[in-house]
């Protein structure tokens, strides 16, 4: 699922350093109740990754030492990972802001039934994935059902206050069908509200709108129907300097299930670790006491994905969100 790699690795792009640390990502695992197509993580039901509690335990001594603000809890589904509401309830005691990753039907499921009034009662900004507001183009792109199970998973944190009481935020992130930019954000957005609050009286914050990234199965795929290079030359001659100020990676760091650092989650999926003096390999652990900033990110091709047109970040679109 690394195909893309060795192609991606030839692409020229900017040079850009690091900022001041301000979110700490972690990847506390890759299963999942779904496995979607445009899935740079490649999760699924039988991926078996898990952060153990040493791990858990080492993030949020950083989170304590480093007094980073915001905590980002990504997976697979991270709610399926034994140590999620452990990380969830001492962050927020540390006092960092809690943001989980969450695909909306993962709170049917067994043993989730509760999941919704948790992260209401540790106010727990919820991002959940929603790549369309039309059943047909969500099912394609995640499976049969899911629409309906997301539309569920809405409708269930409606009801304990999300997108309703201002502590508790819920926004919805938007994936293109295939190999073409999303549009612009501002617009989407108005189009999610009028037709989930119109059809089914959902109610959110934001909209978030991402490029899908060449790599993991999107990019395997892009390889296979011969729409790898057309694809990244759209994202090339898409791209603008002025976004490079903006991208996540420059006050982000991502971990993933075993404490190993990246320079952002996507680097993650390709096995690009973050590179730190002489250290071919850093962890968690390393960095409890020196300071990154100014320090170069890894890049390649894949890195266009962040800089095209209005940009995209785990925030949504760059320009928007400037503005």
């Amino acid at each position: 699922m690394r195909d893309t790699l060795p192609l991606l690795e030839k692409i020229h792009f900017p040079a850009i350093r690091r900022a001041a640390l301000e979110t700490l990502q972690v990847n506390v695992g890759y299963r999942c109740n779904q496995s979607c197509f445009h899935c740079h993580v490649n999760a699924g039901p039988n991926r078996t990754e898990e952060m153990t509690g040493d791990v858990a335990d080492l993030v949020l001594e950083f989170l304590r030492r480093r007094k980073i603000a915001t905590l980002d809890i990504t997976g697979g589904a991270p709610e399926l990972t034994r140590h999620f509401r452990k990380l969830v309830r001492e962050a927020g005691k540390l006092g960092a802001k809690v943001m989980d990753r969450c695909n909306l039907t993962i709170l049917a499921q067994p043993g989730q039934e509760d999941l919704a009034e948790f992260l209401a009662s540790e106010r727990v900004e919820v991002v959940a994935s929603m790549p369309c507001y039309l059943e047909s183009n969500v099912d394609r792109q995640r499976g049969k059902g899911v629409f309906d199970g997301s539309i569920r998973g809405l409708k269930r944190l409606n009801a304990v206050g999300y997108g309703r009481d201002p502590k508790l935020v819920l926004h919805l992130v938007y994936n293109p069908q295939g190999p073409a930019l999303p549009p612009a954000q501002a617009s989407l957005e108005v189009d999610y509200r009028r037709v989930l609050g119109e059809q089914y009286g959902i109610v959110f914050n934001k909209l978030f709108v991402l490029a899908n990234m060449p790599i993991q199965r999107f990019g395997t795929t892009l390889v296979k129907t011969g729409e790898f290079d057309a694809y990244l030359r759209l994202l090339q001659d898409a791209h603008h300097d002025a976004n490079l100020d903006g991208v996540m990676c420059r006050n982000l760091i991502s971990v993933d299930w075993r404490g190993y650092v990246y320079d952002c989650d996507f680097n993650q999926m390709l096995g690009l670790p973050m590179t730190l003096g002489n250290r071919a390999r850093v962890h968690l652990a390393d960095l409890l006491n020196d300071s990154i900033e100014g320090n170069p990110i890894r890049v390649a091709g894949h890195c266009y994905g962040c800089t095209a047109g209005q940009g995209s970040s785990c925030g949504g679109a760059l320009k928007e969100a400037a503005e």
